[in-house]
């Protein structure tokens, strides 16, 4: 896609983007009363807009120069001047209290990508990618949820990460095309990868081992996420627990499914899908 004609480029007369329809988001959102939902889906439009301007928006300088739009768009809607790409979102900041710094870093973590491919980062820079992509993302969720602060942002903190681990598990085939891997430096070295392409790294015959180790690391933020989440106002925490469940259901799917070449994309089951729903939407 031309810079030109890329969404971004044109946000004040697109229509908000909404969740794809039988989505996990989708469903989890759907259980949220009407005036939640409703700002949960202006949180969502603008990470799929900044999400779609790192992804596809053009030149990399292109790329950067809209998300620095971004950027002062979301600066000004905060003093009081909203431009019309981000005037869904004056509601939800005035009534659910949310922060600048939260949107702002979900810019900067697309920007990680829109400047340069990822490839290989170091434990510290993923980790501050997993929350500026993530859990920036559930700081600004919690609070439209109606959390609790203080487990309200110990929650984004985990599960941010344990789905943002799960991504990078499920999509390193999808990653490595586009020319970037998200597995961390130091496991790769382990292995014996000092500088590798992303194609290199997945096809290494030991990459079961830098995911499996990965992965346990999800599993622990999954751990951590429903010890908060137990604790926690069950009316609160229903969208967040249905995202937890769904998404722990990919995790179990990659480990089921393996490393060795050639990797089948995986999904969950129906099944074992409505059953998340059944159990984690209807309580």
């Amino acid at each position: 896609m031309s810079a030109t004609a890329t969404p971004a480029s044109t946000p004040e007369s697109a229509a908000p983007a909404l969740p794809a329809a039988g989505s996990s988001f989708y469903t989890a959102m759907r259980l949220l009363p009407k005036e939640r939902r409703e700002a949960m889906y202006a949180v969502y439009a603008f990470c799929r807009a900044v999400d779609d301007v790192a992804d596809d928006g053009g030149t990399r300088a292109v790329r950067q120069v809209e998300l620095d739009r971004w950027r002062a768009d979301i600066d000004a809607l905060y003093a009081g001047r909203p431009a019309p790409r981000v005037r869904d979102l004056v509601e939800p900041v005035r009534r659910f209290g949310l922060k600048r710094e939260d949107f702002q870093a979900v810019i900067d973590g697309m920007a990680m990508d829109a400047v340069e491919d990822i490839v290989a980062p170091d434990a510290e820079t993923l980790d501050l990618y997993c929350d500026r992509v993530a859990s920036a993302v559930g700081r600004l969720s919690v609070r439209i949820f109606g959390m609790p602060e203080a487990d309200g942002i110990r929650l984004a903190w985990h599960q941010g990460r344990a789905l943002q681990l799960t991504n990078i598990l499920r999509d390193i085939d999808e990653d490595a095309e586009r020319g970037r891997l998200y597995l961390p430096r130091e496991k790769l070295q382990a292995i014996g990868l000092a500088d590798p392409t992303p194609v290199e790294a997945i096809s290494h015959p030991r990459i079961g081992e830098v995911c499996a180790s990965l992965a346990r690391e999800a599993e622990d933020h999954y751990q951590a996420t429903w010890e908060i989440i137990r604790r926690s106002p069950r009316k609160a925490t229903k969208a967040a627990r249905l995202m937890a469940a769904a998404y722990h259901l990919y995790l179990k799917s990659v480990l089921a499914r393996g490393w060795a070449m050639p990797r089948a994309r995986v999904k969950p089951g129906k099944l074992a899908l409505l059953g998340v729903v059944l159990r984690h939407g209807l309580l």
